[in-house]
């Protein structure tokens, strides 16, 4: 018996969404976003189908990640977006560094020095997220620094939002106005246009004037908006309909799993760790093989649903290492072995990585990487 829950990945999901961004932004390059094992979704099966859709890049977090991609026979361009990591992987493995400060571009330097050749690299500038980046009023000094390093390329040059989805613009535009006052500057430096890269899945369905030369999706090619609470939350546009192309996107990920025993417990009989659901009736209680050792967290605790049947199905008391309850009392003909629907659709019914964020006071992000990375993961 495979471990926990199964995620079926429909890659024609994960094609949809990728020409729904390409129409959107009218061509431009995209860079697909797959760190984190593509949110969960398998990076190297859905990098492919990317690729092949006509995706120009692929973005991951760490150069590990990168390997992975390298050894499954990707050979598209990558590129890193934080690991310093092992300076020899990004020549080993032909990736794309993206620099954050001048000691990385000086270790870069020395090593490409080494190899006597020259590497291509992006500079990441912090317009406000705070995290990584060249930034304050030396940013454009170690911008410059870093042009004039033996061994390096400047070959692009990015930023990121502070605010995911950008409900309030406000402070993305102080953010896209000093990216651009600094991409201007370097060009009129080396005396050309610096390829530049800013837009998300927000700014892709919200900002156009943050497209610049590529974008960089990543949560909507999986199928989910980037707005809290999907279409309940996102920015509406003139007249109040939603941003273009939000309504188009597929989630690209079902999670599923089998009934494991069925239980009639009689009223008054507690269920699962701490007592904390006690049958109110004469109960069917359902066993499911997965828990929060699977990423299905224990605040989905008497505080979720599966569907079975087609109906939803509430948890019963706390979620456990290896199994969850769920009472089945009024859906009719349940039996061991029968389909339980984690996340996706089972007849007229729901359930999404959304609904499950919400409960979980958390965002879709967390859902699909949590539970997307720990499930056996079959494609179609």
């Amino acid at each position: 018996m495979i471990r926990g829950p199964v995620a079926k990945i429909n890659l024609s999901a994960i094609a949809h969404n990728f020409q729904s961004v390409k129409r959107i932004v009218q061509n431009r390059p995209i860079i697909a976003v797959v760190k984190a094992d593509a949110y969960g979704h398998g990076a190297p099966e859905v990098s492919a189908r990317l690729l092949k859709e006509g995706a120009s890049c692929l973005a991951v977090a760490y150069t590990g990640e990168a390997g992975e991609l390298r050894d499954a026979g990707i050979n598209a361009p990558i590129l890193v977006l934080f690991d310093r990591g092992d300076i020899r992987e990004y020549f080993d493995y032909r990736l794309i560094p993206v620099l954050s400060s001048t000691s990385s571009a000086k270790a870069l330097s020395r090593e490409a020095q080494k190899r006597k050749t020259t590497i291509g690299v992006h500079i990441k500038i912090d317009t406000g997220m705070g995290r990584l980046g060249l930034h304050g009023r030396h940013a454009m000094d170690d911008l410059l620094k870093i042009s004039g390093m033996a061994g390096l390329k400047i070959t692009g040059l990015l930023s990121h939002f502070s605010e995911a989805d950008l409900h309030d613009r406000s402070y993305a535009v102080r953010q896209l106005a000093r990216f651009r006052e600094i991409r201007e500057a370097l060009s009129r430096s080396i005396k050309k246009p610096v390829f530049s890269h800013f837009a998300n899945s927000a700014a892709v369905l919200t900002y156009k004037e943050a497209y610049l030369d590529a974008v960089r999706p990543g949560i909507m090619l999986y199928g989910y908006s980037p707005f809290a609470e999907q279409r309940a939350a996102a920015p509406s546009g003139k007249g109040g309909e939603k941003p273009a192309g939000m309504d188009s996107l597929t989630p690209a990920m079902t999670v599923v799993t089998r009934v494991l025993s069925i239980r009639n417990l009689p009223k008054g009989t507690p269920v699962s760790y701490g007592r904390t659901f006690i049958t109110k009736r004469q109960s069917r209680i359902g066993v499911l093989p997965f828990g929060y050792a699977d990423g299905y967290s224990r605040l989905f605790s008497n505080n979720a649903e599966v569907l079975v049947k087609g109906k939803r199905a509430p948890v019963a008391g706390r979620v456990c290492m290896d199994l969850t309850m769920v009472d089945l009392t009024g859906i009719k003909g349940v039996r061991e072995n029968d389909e339980a629907v984690i996340i996706g659709k089972q007849g007229r019914e729901e359930v999404t990585a959304g609904e499950l964020a919400e409960k979980a006071g958390t965002i879709p992000y967390e859902i699909l990487t949590s539970i997307g990375s720990r499930s056996h993961r079959v494609y179609g």
